[in-house]
């Protein structure tokens, strides 16, 4: 099934920023950077603990690591939709 997904595709039409923004607009990517980064930086202020033991440094780590993954998820996620490839 997850096969069949990947490799079909609707219709062998271009992508271009008119069409990448009509499927998926950038809000919708800014909502799904915060959703993951949500979870993303748990792990990562769990991770920092268990090797810090310092729960006051896991925070400080956590919270650099959150704005600078969102930033960078954001602008992959749109270059992702850029790409044809698996469309």
């Amino acid at each position: 099934m997850i096969g069949h997904v990947l490799t079909s595709s609707k219709d062998k039409e271009k992508t271009s920023f008119k069409t990448d923004v009509a499927t998926e607009r950038p809000l919708r990517s800014i909502a799904k950077s915060i959703s993951w980064r949500i979870i993303g930086t748990m792990d990562t202020i769990l991770i920092s603990w268990i090797i810090t033991g310092k729960l006051d440094l896991a925070f400080s780590i956590g919270s650099i690591e959150l704005v600078t993954k969102m930033i960078l998820y954001f602008f992959h996620e749109r270059l992702w939709n850029a790409i044809k490839w698996g469309r």
